[in-house]
Order: C-alpha cells, then structure tokens, then sequence
C-alpha cells in the first residue's frame, strides 16, 4: 500500500527571496519528496511550503529545511504582521494515503526529537501530538511570540518545552511541531486599512469566541496594499465549508459599514472544498461529485480493472466485494461495517441535496444545507475508516508476531499486543459514534425532507443501524482481549449507551 504524508512547514521569511530558495533548496534534496506547493507574503513575512512522500522521506526534508532556516533567520532582527516563535515557526504532518494521524504523531514526536540533537532548538507539540491538552491549540502555544517567550521561557515552568532545555533559541527560537487534518489556509481582504475591524470580525468567527467551529482567525495589517486582512484557518472544511466563512466574513463586515475586495487561498486546497462552495453559489440541482470531469476519469480507471460484465455502478463496488471474498482476514467485518455507515451518510448527502432545490422544501433550506455538510463529512470520516479498521488488525497480528524467547521480549510483545488492541477496539468505536449520528440525523430529516424520498432516508437509517450494531461487534471481540479493565469499562458503557439509541428508533 502506498504510503503518503504531507507536511507544511512554516518559515518566518516571506521578503528575502534567496533565502527562501535556499530552505526550499535543502528540503528538495531528499529523494522521494514532493514540492507541491511555496507561498511567501512580505507583509506576513512568512513563506509556507507544502511537501510530500513516504513518511521517513518527508521527515528527513522538514529536519533539513529547519537547519538551514536556523541558518539564515534571525528572529532578533524579524518583524512582520504574523505571529512567530521560531524560524522554522511550525512543521504539521497530515496523513493522506495508507498513514492514519497516531502515524503522523509518530513522526512529529520523532521529528520534534531530531530538531532539538541535531539544531539544539526546542520543540513544542501541538494538535493531535499535544502533550498537554493546553497545548493542542497553536495560540496557545505562540501567545507572547518570540520576544515575550524569549524571557519566559527560562522562568516559568509551565511554559518549558516539550523536548529540550528550558530556553529558546537565541536567534531561532521554538518550533511547534504536530499532527493534523488538512488545513485550508484562507485569507479575506476587506476595503479598509483599519486592522480593529478585521481583529473584530476575526474575534466574531473563530470557535474560540463562540463563532464558528474549526475556524481561528485574527486580523492582520497589509500595510504593503492599505488594507486589513481577516487572515482564517479552517480545521475541517467539511464540518465547516470554506462558503460559510466568507459569508459570515461577509455579513460581518457590512456591519462596520466596509466590505471584501477579495480572498486568497494560501497553499493548496482539496477538490472537495471547491465542489462543495461550487454547489452552495451556483445552486445546481442534482449536483454530484461523479459529473467533475477529473472525478470521472478517476473513477473510470478505477471500474476498468473489474472483471467484464457488470453494469457501470457494479463495476465501482466489485473490486471492494472481492477483497471482502478473500480468504483474508481484512478487510473484514469492521471494514464492512465502516462502510455500511457511509452508505447511510451517502443516502442522507443525496436526500438533502436534492430536498434543497425544490420549491416545496424552500422553508428548510438552511437546515437541509447544514444537514448537508455533516452527512458529506460523516461519509468521508466513515470510508477512511474502512481502511483504518483493516490497518488496526493488521497491527494486532502484527503484535502476536512478535519474539517471545526472553522475559523483556515478552513484556515488549505483550505491551504492543494490549496497545495494539486497544487501537483495535477504538476504531470500530469511532465508527460506531458517527454512524448513530447519521443515524439520528436521518430520523431529524424525514420531517424537513422531500416525502417522495422517504423510502431513500429509511434505506439509509437501516444502513446506520447495521454500521453501529456490526462496529459494536467487533468492539466487543477486541474487549474480550483487554487487560485495562478501566479502559474495558468505559468502553462497554459507551458501547450500551450506542447500541440502546439505536435500539429506541
């Protein structure tokens, strides 16, 4: 299985061109990595550069690109409107094909630990390989820059790095290092150079404030164009699609009596947050991603290795079908079950899509748009599961494969057994939660709904039914194995509570 990781390390140099090129330059020599993508601001003073390949290959870029940022930045004489700790300000891996996110914290703790042996700069983690749950969030982190932590550091203990002494760098600072979902850099520049408007509209928006969820945001001064930027990162553009943003941005703003002149996409951006900000402006009816010409394309190489025969749609689902036939043990019944739920997800994505566009529905149309966005993430979140469950096996069989000749051997094969078991049993659990959420969403649509599609939202509610009894299954299965009994316990109790909403409807 292909195995591949993107990592978008941050660098506080947006202005001096030759440097940037010498960063990306020592990141590029690694074989196997990707340029994908270099942005550099003057006014943030930042350059962002997305990389990717095999995990091991990526990793080894980012360490070179943070020794030669050590190099060539000098946080003592830097100043832009973004805020910094480090020259290297932060190095996030994000899992894309056959690398789950504790892989990615894998890396990040791995990669956190060479920065500090090889360039003697501490490391901070964040996001998903926070250490501290205070730290998961970047602000958090970050709060009194380079400047205030360069002073800090040495005499409060609660702000002691996460590897390495308790100091910064003199000239480089910290870096952050993590592990997280993609995120879509997003910028909106409104027609005022009053940066208290954007800072307002930033603080209205963001999660943190009340605003809206997986976005942080904060305003920033674009002395370079006299404007002021509301300057977004949006954590999971399927929760909260990238057309919300804008137009609460939007909404905002109109009320300081000043409006947008545009909006910018710093780094790259998924297909998928286009095709859902296309649907949302354009309004088409019966839209699906099948009918973009590159996901057809796609799709059909996909169907053309099937065996002749079967029809267009059988073609799609008869290579899943075979390697469910196998005499192999994944994928199997937490893999069918994952996808049992994100059928159920699917069918409520297509009732609610279609429910929007008709007239005898326009009085739901807000809600059918937001149940809309939770059915398309909830589908997405329950098919990468279906990899992850069969990659959670694999790793028990791994374990049991283990040498066993010595009593340290043994205690090594017996603790990655528990570990691996537990990742094993925590799979199906998430399944399980997100498919009685499509679930119980499905129930709320059949009242807002088109009637004619009933049959298709009871279709889907049976699916999200079976998805949660046949994910419970294979919980308990991997809880008969267990030895934390507290961790038996929680589960179990979470697993009844599951299993009796179900079971009311």
């Amino acid at each position: 299985m292909k195995r591949l990781v993107e990592c978008v390390p941050n660098f506080s140099e947006g202005r001096d061109t030759s440097k940037v090129d010498a960063i990306v330059s020592a990141m590029r020599e690694v074989p196997g990595v990707y340029l994908l993508d270099r942005e550099s601001d003057s006014d943030h003073n930042r350059s962002v550069v997305t990389l990717a390949g095999e995990p091991e290959a990526v990793a080894e870029a980012a360490l070179r690109g943070v020794g030669k940022a050590a190099e060539l930045i000098d946080l003592t004489k830097h100043s832009g409107a973004h805020p910094r700790m480090g020259a290297t300000d932060v190095v996030p891996f994000i899992p894309i094909e056959g690398v789950t996110i504790e892989d990615c914290v894998a890396l990040a703790k791995k990669v956190g630990r060479e920065i500090w042996e090889r360039f003697h700069i501490p490391v901070y983690f964040y996001e998903a390989a926070a250490q501290r749950p205070e730290r998961t969030n970047l602000e958090s982190i970050r709060k009194g820059q380079f400047e205030g932590l360069l002073e800090e550091v040495p005499r409060n203990p609660s702000r002691a790095p996460d590897v390495g002494e308790q100091r910064l760098h003199p000239t480089a600072g910290a870096t952050v290092v993590g592990a997280r979902k993609f995120l879509i850099a997003y910028n909106i520049n409104l027609n005022t150079s009053d940066v208290g408007i954007a800072n307002r509209i930033g603080k209205n928006i963001r999660f943190s404030n009340g605003g809206l969820r997986y976005v942080k945001a904060m305003g920033v001064d674009l002395r370079g164009r006299n404007l002021a930027q509301v300057s977004i990162n949006l954590t999971d553009f399927e929760q909260t699609p990238i057309h919300r943003v804008f137009e609460m941005v939007k909404r905002e703003a109109e009320r300081y009596g000043v409006s947008i002149v545009g909006s910018e996409i710093v780094g790259l951006i998924p297909k998928r947050a286009i095709e859902l900000t296309a649907d949302f402006y354009l309004q088409l009816e019966n839209f699906s991603p099948a009918q973009v010409f590159e996901n057809r394309i796609e799709a059909s190489f996909a169907g053309a290795s099937a065996a002749e025969g079967p029809g267009k749609l059988a073609a799609l689902a008869q290579p899943f079908l075979d390697a469910v036939a196998e005499p192999t043990a994944t994928p199997g019944g937490g893999s069918v079950a994952a996808l049992a739920g994100a059928l159920g997800a699917s069918l409520g994505q297509m009732v609610a899509g279609l429910s929007r566009k008709k007239k005898s529905q326009a009085a739901y149309v807000e809600p059918l748009s937001d149940a809309l966005a939770e059915f398309h993430s909830a589908s997405r979140m329950l098919a990468e599961a279906i990899d992850r469950d069969a990659a959670s096996f694999e790793s028990v069989m791994a374990a049991y494969k283990l040498p066993q000749s010595t009593p340290e051997e043994q205690g090594r094969r017996e603790a990655a057994i528990q570990n691996a078991l537990q990742g094993a049993a925590n799979v199906p659990m998430e399944v399980a939660r997100k498919a009685s959420n499509v679930f119980d969403l499905l129930g709320q649509l059949e009242k807002i709904a088109s009637p004619s599609m009933l049959s298709d939202i009871r279709v889907g509610r049976l699916m999200a039914g079976a998805a949660v009894r046949g994910a419970l299954e294979n919980v308990a299965i991997n809880l008969e194995s267990i030895t934390d009994s507290g961790f038996s316990s929680r589960v179990r109790s979470e697993s009844e509570l599951l299993a009796a909403r179900i079971a009311k409807s």
